[in-house]
């Protein structure tokens, strides 16, 4: 009787506690969270104004002179701006729609597995996400290479097919870059959505078989929308980033053949080529910039819509 007392009375003496007191624990474990998000997300916000500056590393950051937005002007000023701003925006665009239908399809296959044969498909499509982007257009390279590819040297003499110089033809790379997009990213949004799918009650299943419904009626009735908050979401980050590319895979897969810029130039490759060659960082930093803000307005702009549509379907 006397330690359920005081039990009870060291209960309340904590619950009386002032909350931060009581949750120091907690602080604790987010301190180190906190401190890279502060080190990696806010430490660099003063670099922003090297976007607006002439940059000069004797006179650092803020001692650089001031040039407001010739930086931008310069950016977008050349004849090859629209061809980077078209390809940035229709290679995201179709990676969005392509890796997202995917993506599903696969989850909805990977549910329905069980055993060991689920655990290993779940590996084998994640890990091309996990391999580094050189050795991935050192794969591809494998493939397509005109002396000593597969395609050229096995495949196409075998069907009588005449051999392909694939890093001199620009108009059949957005369908290489497509593909190798999709082989390497569409692991991760599969997993995701099977996590989706797995949380979902299978009465709902059970009793729309007994309704009489088919798989594809349940399909578009009961997985698609308790699959729609998931897909909102990934959508909205991915419309976030629909300004930035991936450098990798615009800069290795095509081994940098100028030949092919005309398709593979995108942003993030153009500014890192401007770099290398002129040595403007301040160029650099505006491209950077002028993708960030846009993607910021394009994910609010995005969220608005959905919020008019569904108001809680929307991120924010």
């Amino acid at each position: 009787m006397k330690a359920s007392l005081s039990t009870r009375g060291q209960i309340s003496r904590s619950l009386t506690k002032p909350k931060w007191i009581r949750f120091i624990p907690v602080y604790l474990l987010m301190l180190p969270g906190l401190a890279y998000f502060f080190i990696n997300n806010y430490m660099p916000l003063p670099g922003i104004t090297v976007a607006f500056r002439s940059f000069n590393a004797r006179l650092g950051i803020f001692g650089s002179p001031w040039v407001g937005f010739d930086n931008f002007q310069f950016l977008f000023a050349t004849q090859d701006a629209w061809i980077i701003t078209r390809n940035t925006l229709l290679y995201n665009a179709a990676f969005i729609v392509i890796n997202t239908t995917l993506a599903i399809f696969l989850a909805v296959i990977l549910n329905e597995l069980r055993g060991k044969m689920k655990n290993f498909f779940q590996s084998s499509i994640l890990l091309p996400n996990m391999i580094s982007a050189v050795i991935i257009g050192y794969i591809v390279f494998g493939f397509l290479s005109v002396d000593s590819g597969f395609f050229n040297t096995a495949l196409f003499p075998f069907l009588g097919i005449d051999p392909i110089s694939w890093y001199s033809e620009p108009g059949r790379w957005p369908f290489i870059l497509v593909i190798v997009n999709a082989w390497r990213g569409v692991g991760v949004g599969t997993i995701i959505y099977l996590a989706t799918l797995v949380g979902i009650d299978r009465s709902y299943y059970e009793s729309a078989m007994i309704d009489g419904a088919n798989r594809w009626k349940q399909f578009i009735y009961i997985t698609l929308p308790l699959l729609k908050p998931t897909i909102i979401m990934l959508t909205l980050l991915a419309i976030g980033r629909i300004f930035f590319a991936d450098f990798g895979l615009f800069f290795q897969v095509p081994m940098n053949s100028g030949a092919l810029f005309s398709t593979t130039n995108v942003i993030d490759t153009y500014v890192f080529r401007g770099l290398i060659q002129l040595g403007n960082i301040s160029m650099s930093a505006a491209a950077g910039l002028y993708q960030s803000v846009v993607g910021f307005i394009l994910v609010l702009t995005a969220n608005l819509v959905i919020r008019k549509i569904d108001r809680e379907s929307a991120l924010i």
